[in-house]
């Protein structure tokens, strides 16, 4: 099974950019659909992006749809958010999240989840 563990949160403001990473252990991504999922205070979490595992598919929320890039480095065995524009309503804790089966746009579909890592965006 593959462990993961996500790096790159912070605090920022409305406007600036992050790269979110997502490093994994135990197996290589390529045998893996790679999601990111968010998770605001009080609210359910929230799909954000997918790669699928031959790293030529992604899909992403309406809501970050042309700020978001998901990509991945085989090499490096990560897979990585680009986040810009960032903006107050994009404050969550994000989290990586890994299946076999799913090019999966909803949590219920992934065996395999990291921490997380906070953003926080300030207005």
């Amino acid at each position: 099974q593959v462990q993961l563990v996500e790096s790159g949160g912070g605090l920022v403001q409305a406007g600036d950019s992050l790269r979110l990473s997502c490093a994994a252990s135990g197996r290589t991504i390529s045998s893996y659909y790679m999601g990111w999922f968010r998770q605001a205070p009080g609210k359910e979490r929230e799909f954000v992006a997918v790669i699928s595992r031959g790293g030529g598919s992604t899909d992403y929320a309406d809501s970050v749809k042309g700020r978001f890039t998901i990509s991945r480095d085989i090499a490096k065995n990560t897979v990585y958010l680009q986040m810009n524009s960032l903006k107050p309503e994009d404050t969550a804790l994000y989290t990586c999240a890994a299946n076999t089966a799913y090019y999966g746009l909803v949590g219920s579909e992934y065996d395999y989840w990291g921490q997380g890592t906070q953003v926080t965006v300030s207005s």
